[in-house]
């Protein structure tokens, strides 16, 4: 069979299966479309401004930012843990790390409560000990999204870890170089866009997080109302507001995948 015969083979899409597959596409764009259509874009750098909509948008990337600076200073030691230690039960322990990925969110928040709550497994030590409670404040939201963002991170810099060659570090190990001078000057260099790409993924999960967040933190506006969980709110007072806080959520999750599109293409090809 000749190039442009079997070009053409390839080119036949059965009809049984593009019908299912436009109206998948359909049932995913058509609200998104719906959302961006009922906008107020005449007056969405006004609401954008508007006291409410303003403290809820600062709060949520102060507390997205500082939860995944949270999230790199831990997982990227426990994705090399992963990657390169060798560990009994380690395919346990990466199921595990990876458990809030698949976890209802509110779920990890019940968590979180009875572990870090005044009452907690920790926290009545932290109370009592420190004075330090971190529910229903602005640190239990930080929590709160590192706890359902991290493993994002981890899975995408052991991916990149596994990938990497190990001979660099190796042939840096064989000069003399220490462990932890090999990490900085060899081995993370090397899984950088991996890092990268984790943290973008990391970040926009944390500014998007709501049932872990409105479980640990609460709902205290100026304290603990991040975006999300003001969207939830607008909708039953301010149904405009509801639409601009998720318009520029939604802005944010594209703008990440776009951000991220070569790194998809690549894992595709």
């Amino acid at each position: 069979m000749t190039h442009s015969r079997r070009r053409a083979a390839r080119g036949r899409l059965p009809l049984v299966l593009v019908l299912p597959a436009v109206l998948g596409l359909a049932f995913l764009l058509i609200p998104l479309a719906g959302l961006l259509t009922r906008a107020p874009w005449d007056t969405l750098a006004g609401e954008l401004l508007s006291p409410r909509i303003g403290q809820a948008l600062r709060l949520s990337l102060v507390c997205a930012t500082l939860a995944t600076l949270l999230c790199l200073v831990l997982g990227v030691p426990l994705a090399w843990l992963l990657a390169r230690g060798n560990l009994p039960g380690q395919g346990l322990l990466r199921a595990l790390i990876t458990v809030p990925l698949v976890l209802p969110p509110v779920v990890g928040g019940v968590a979180l409560l009875f572990v870090l709550g005044r009452r907690g497994l920790i926290g009545q030590y932290l109370h009592a000990w420190f004075g330090v409670s971190l529910p229903f404040t602005t640190a239990g939201v930080v929590i709160a999204e590192a706890f359902v963002a991290m493993p994002f991170l981890v899975v995408s810099v052991e991916g990149a870890l596994r990938a990497a060659d190990p001979r660099y570090e190796e042939a840096a190990a064989t000069l003399g170089a220490s462990r932890w001078l090999t990490f900085r000057r060899v081995t993370l260099p090397s899984v950088l866009p991996g890092v990268v790409a984790g943290t973008v993924l990391c970040w926009a999960r944390a500014l998007g997080e709501f049932g872990a967040t409105i479980t640990f933190a609460g709902n205290f506006p100026g304290t603990t109302t991040t975006m999300p969980l003001a969207v939830y709110l607008a909708l039953e007072t301010d149904p405009d507001a509801a639409i601009v806080l998720s318009v520029v959520l939604l802005i944010v999750s594209v703008g990440v995948l776009a951000a991220l599109r070569d790194r998809w293409i690549r894992g595709g090809a």
